[in-house]
């Protein structure tokens, strides 16, 4: 006997049999916003940067509480606790209908895989990984900040900017709060195994009032590999971070875009909190290194060698004043090492927010953000503001603020 159901109203499709028994289920978000930005670079003349203030609508991917989205999830019963799974998750730019995540289809996530109930789950494809699960939850900006609350142009990725290709990935729970991962993603290149590739470790604890994660990830020739895994990049000879503006446009990513001829991208992060009552404090460390720069295949115009490092820490204070209302607040702290004599650079940045639930499916909410930039950057200039997800101060100074609308389906 075969039955299969369609539900409209809650978006998902189910069929089942005497044997086996499948289901589809489709799902999304949308997160709108206007955002204003004291100052955003225009251009320069000469060595003077021009920057003016900037109101904009943005789609939450720059600069929101979360991307914009729209994914189908399926997992079928194969019996004997085993289930097959697949998620296929498109981001698009809501305010303009466009692609997001470099003009990939199906850029936030697109895998296939087996679980098998109490041992684990493998999974193949595009994906999230293991320091990104693990630590996430900690940040602010994995929570109540969004990703303008991201340590400097999420230098350690914690806002997930870049997802893996090409990936397999285990999870497995060897005892019930304990939750384990490791990732490995295939380089591809003929003759040389190790090219490209990206490993990635994590570990997690979740308890009644404490939780800690930790994670680690491994990318070679990462301006290809990590920073150059989306349609609209990958060319060894670009750069796929960032890149110095011209006269006439503003620069991309200055504190670490100087960086993409590291032979070797190193992250490792840790994350714990602390729940009292309704409130969460939460602690963030992470240290980032372009390892053995001038020894792969991105542009090098400044002939970098050695190591570039950023240390970051975060401190982080979340609330629920009620139960539809919720605020934050954290302060971040990231240091660069000094590369080539430069001196290094440091990063203040403080992130408030409060968003307020209007039902179980849409909220509203207030950001803000003000970080000030001291130093020398990536790119041989004085150190700039750059708050993620938007244009990169003129000054050393910048606020960015967004009000903005979410919706779950």
């Amino acid at each position: 006997m075969l039955k299969k159901c369609l539900s409209l109203s809650v978006g998902v499709a189910c069929m089942s049999s005497a044997h086996a028994q499948s289901s589809v289920t489709l799902y999304g978000l949308i997160d709108l916003g206007v955002t204003y930005l004291n100052s955003a670079q225009t251009g320069r003349v000469g060595s003077q940067l021009n920057g003016k203030s900037q109101v904009a609508m943005s789609d939450g991917h720059a600069t929101g509480l979360s991307g914009s989205r729209w994914g189908l999830r399926g997992t079928e019963d194969l019996g004997g606790g085993m289930q097959a799974l697949f998620v296929l998750e498109n981001g698009f730019m809501a305010n303009t209908g466009t692609l997001a995540q470099g003009g990939a289809e199906f850029g936030r996530q697109a895998y296939v895989g087996i679980s098998s109930s109490g041992l684990a789950t493998l999974t193949v494809g595009r994906q999230y990984d293991p320091l990104v699960d693990s630590v996430q939850q900690f940040a602010a900006s994995g929570n109540w900040g969004g990703y303008m609350s991201s340590h400097v142009g999420d230098v350690d990725n914690l806002s997930n900017t870049s997802r893996i290709n090409n990936s397999i990935k285990i999870a497995t729970s060897p005892f019930k709060a304990v939750k384990a991962e490791a990732l490995y993603s295939l380089g591809g290149v003929a003759g040389n195994a190790t090219q490209n590739q990206v490993w990635s470790l994590g570990v997690s604890y979740a308890g009644t009032s404490f939780n800690f994660g930790a994670g680690y990830l491994n990318a070679r020739n990462p301006n290809v590999s990590f920073y150059g895994n989306t349609p609209n990049k990958g060319l060894a000879t670009a750069n796929n971070i960032g890149s110095p503006g011209s006269p006439t446009t503003p620069e991309v990513l200055p504190a670490y875009a100087g960086y993409a001829s590291a032979n070797t991208l190193q992250i490792i992060g840790l994350g714990g909190s602390y729940s009292i009552g309704p409130t969460i404090v939460s602690a963030v460390a992470t240290n980032t290194r372009f390892q053995s720069m001038g020894s792969a295949s991105g542009p090098n115009p400044l002939a970098y060698s050695g190591n570039a490092t950023f240390n970051s820490v975060e401190l982080g204070v979340r609330s629920y004043i009620t139960p539809s209302l919720l605020t934050g607040v954290a302060f971040d702290y990231t240091q660069r090492s000094s590369v080539k004599g430069d001196g290094g650079a440091k990063y203040l940045q403080l992130d408030t927010g409060v968003d307020y639930f209007l039902s179980k499916r849409t909220d509203a909410y207030v950001l803000a953000v003000l970080q000030r930039a001291t130093g020398r950057d990536s790119l041989g200039q004085a150190a700039v503001a750059n708050i993620s997800g938007f244009t990169a101060s003129s000054t050393d100074k910048q606020i960015g603020l967004r009000v903005g609308l979410r919706h779950r389906f």
